[in-house]
């Protein structure tokens, strides 16, 4: 048994909102059950030029890039100082880290954000590198929140995350499945920017657009959509995929209707992909705060559709990245392959200690 254990764990999403910093407890009640708490959190918007580093990576030379990691990795651990101020100190820290690269049929994922700068820096042990161990036994190195969703929210039929992209984790045939489904923040924030906004509040300006016929047929088209999983998604493929087919509307100044149309292919896609048992939904991350979006899922799901307090909403991943990073410490599995595809379980993440 684990003793109650506290943690900050770290968040970089793909939407480059910044970072999510959340410091939790821990204590296992027994083999399987678990009690925890957010004691404290909050989000760090990034600065503008970091953003900016961030937003190139894949176009910067493998020195610089090595220099972002460095940067990103002084940052977090500033933040960290910072966040724990004259508190007691937490006894480790699970660090994401941002992902620039992740090609797992290449067999590789890269998340920046030096875990052992942050140990240094902070000098509270460090796990980071959570993918990597995944992507070597040929999984998909994604996704890895499913294990905190069936050990600390297995009372929810599915839990569905609205993030960069939408996944979801449900179990099936006795055991759980995890894939992302669908761009989500990802796509929205990037016509929202469009329009001058750095999000559409509220699906507010979505809500006054028209579903475009062509565009939506042409985005749930997408081959992407036929594959089975486990799968998952990565900003090249967001790229070289979804962006162009976003492009004619863009030119032509339909955000409004770009925004609709994209709500509605997001919706059709993860009522698709739940399974027909399902009858309760987790809802978390960021695009549960999107209004609009959650009201045409609510029409199209069945069961009962749950958006929890806010915390939970926005810290979810960060929350779970702490419980990660605790059975890597404590050498416990952390990594499913029956959501990733990998040959076997495993304990991932490289533990820095300072």
């Amino acid at each position: 048994m684990i003793p109650y254990t506290t943690g900050i764990g770290i968040m970089s999403g793909t939407s480059l909102d910044g970072l999510d910093l959340a410091w939790c407890g821990f204590s296992e009640m027994e083999e399987g059950h678990w009690d925890y708490k957010v004691l404290d959190a909050k989000t760090i918007p990034y600065p503008d030029e970091l953003r900016e580093r961030l937003a190139r990576a894949t176009e910067l030379s493998a020195l610089e890039y090595c220099r972002l990691d460095v940067a990103l990795g002084e940052k977090i651990a500033d933040e960290v100082n910072a966040f724990i101020g004259g508190s007691a100190r937490p006894d480790f820290i699970a660090s994401h880290g941002h992902t620039v690269f992740h090609q797992p049929g290449k067999g590789l994922t890269t998340q920046i954000g030096s875990g052992a700068v942050i140990a240094a820096r902070t000098g509270i042990p460090t796990v980071s590198d959570f993918r990597v161990v995944d992507v070597a036994l040929q999984g998909q190195g994604a996704p890895l929140v499913p294990i905190g969703d069936e050990l600390l929210f297995g009372q929810y039929d599915a839990c569905l995350n609205l993030g960069g992209f939408s996944n979801v984790s449900f179990r099936q045939n006795g055991r759980r499945v995890a894939f992302d489904i669908s761009p989500c923040n990802m796509a929205l924030n990037l016509l929202a920017r469009d329009a001058g906004m750095a999000y559409d509040a509220d699906g507010n300006m979505a809500a006054s657009g028209h579903c475009l016929p062509d565009l939506l047929e042409q985005l749930n088209g997408l081959d992407y959509y036929t594959i089975p999983g486990p799968k998952s998604l990565g900003k090249e493929w967001f790229e070289a995929n979804f962006e162009p087919l976003l492009a004619p509307c863009r030119q032509k100044g339909h955000i409004a209707d770009g925004l609709r149309t994209v709500v509605e292919h997001i919706a059709l896609q993860i009522a698709k992909a739940l399974p027909e048992s399902a009858r309760t939904l987790l809802v978390t991350g960021g695009g549960s705060l999107n209004r609009f979006l959650i009201q045409r899922l609510s029409a199209l799901f069945p069961g009962t559709l749950t958006v929890p307090d806010k915390r939970i909403v926005e810290f979810k991943e960060a929350l779970i990245f702490v419980f990660l990073g605790l059975l890597r410490i404590n050498h416990r599995i952390n990594t499913l392959n029956t959501v990733t595809g990998a040959i076997k379980e495993s304990c991932g993440g490289c533990v820095w200690h300072p």
